[in-house]
């Protein structure tokens, strides 16, 4: 997605699905901590739903995140979780780690997420405790991210994201073998 207008939308409206119970959130709400029109929410997305939808999806995190061959995969998956964030001032997961709290929206958001990142890692992964390994990898890349999004100053912030990578890269790769 390389509209900004979308960008900005489905960021805001991340938080706000983050910070509020579902019935809390209003299109307007969204649309004025975007900037822009509640009309072009409905314009982009059609609707509260809609937009929720497209929040809980992680299908555009996985197949980056997976779009590599399994010798490659911890290193890919590292990479392109740094560079994403640097890019985008977005993470392509951590917003699971928001739908911890209660409420049907939040489980559809782990249910998404486990439907779509964790379990596209284990059809992945050969050998034994596949869905064990992919539930690992996607925790460990949980934690960079958050580690990334809290540090934004100090030493992984000010990190050439090829350092990161091969620092952490090989402990998810022990996990894909």
């Amino acid at each position: 997605m390389t509209d900004p207008g979308r960008t900005t939308i489905l960021r805001a409206a991340r938080k706000a699905f983050a910070r509020e119970p579902y019935d809390a959130v209003t299109l307007r709400g969204v649309a004025a901590d975007a900037g822009v029109s509640a009309a072009l929410i409905v314009k982009y997305f059609g609707g509260k739903e809609a937009l929720f939808e497209r929040v809980a999806d992680f299908t555009e995190a996985a197949q980056l995140l997976l779009a590599a061959p399994n010798e490659r995969l911890g290193e890919h998956a590292v990479r392109t979780l740094v560079e994403y964030r640097r890019a985008n001032e977005q993470d392509l997961l951590v917003r699971v780690v928001f739908a911890a709290g209660k409420g049907d929206e939040r489980a559809q958001i782990r249910e998404h997420f486990r439907d779509q990142v964790t379990r596209a890692f284990a059809a992945r992964l050969t050998g034994a405790d596949a869905d064990l390994r992919a539930a690992l990898i996607t925790g460990q890349l949980l934690g960079l991210g958050a580690a990334i999004a809290i540090d934004t100053s100090g030493p992984i912030a000010a990190a050439d994201p090829a350092t990161i990578v091969e620092l952490y890269a090989p402990a998810l790769q022990s996990l894909i073998h």
